[in-house]
């Protein structure tokens, strides 16, 4: 697969969806795991979602049209202690919304950073996207920030909390490239 278009479409913060019926792939992660750069990585566009040196940036659903073929939602991301109780409660209401009344989800990108230990919040999510039968594919960003021997150790580790194999880890990163294959693929073989 190629994406040869990426653009911008809209932004939701209230709880509806986006009239269409293009499939869907969304983005889900912690706030600092660099979701907004892997969409970036992935659409080879530098700014089509904003990135922050700020996390807690993504307060909405936000949509891209890929290919005027389907859409990549970028989810709210979790785990921000910078903010209040309701407002990260808000966030949760938001993303649990989406997962249970989407239509055209197709399937989610579960994102985590490969230098630490997938969080409470990471399992949780994981583990409800199990439940309601949500097909996902889990990525280990910044993988460039580790040397390849330290990156297997922690690839093994992220994989095993998960409950997956390592083969089943897409590694990637934002500054080399490194996953946007794999990902490229993962999205053709199931859209």
């Amino acid at each position: 697969m190629m994406i040869k278009n990426a653009e911008y479409v809209t932004s939701i913060t209230t709880k509806k969806l986006f009239e269409g019926t293009a499939p869907e792939i969304a983005i889900a992660g912690r706030s600092n795991v660099g979701k907004s750069s892997f969409i970036n990585m992935l659409t080879n566009r530098k700014k089509l979602a904003r990135s922050s040196s700020e996390p807690g940036r993504t307060r909405m659903l936000n949509y891209f049209k890929i290919n005027g073929d389907f859409f990549i939602v970028d989810l709210p991301g979790y785990g921000y202690a910078k903010v209040t109780d309701r407002e990260r409660e808000s966030w949760k209401g938001l993303i649990e919304y989406y997962l249970r009344e989407s239509k055209n989800l197709k399937f989610l990108f579960l994102i985590v950073d490969l230098r630490h230990e997938p969080s409470d919040l990471d399992l949780q999510l994981a583990e409800y996207l199990k439940y309601y039968n949500i097909p996902f594919v889990i990525v280990a960003t910044k993988a460039d920030k580790l040397s390849k021997e330290a990156g297997k150790r922690a690839a093994a580790v992220v994989a095993s909390s998960f409950g997956i194999s390592a083969d089943e880890l897409i590694l990637a990163s934002s500054l080399t490239g490194t996953g946007r294959e794999e990902v490229l693929k993962a999205i053709s073989d199931r859209i």
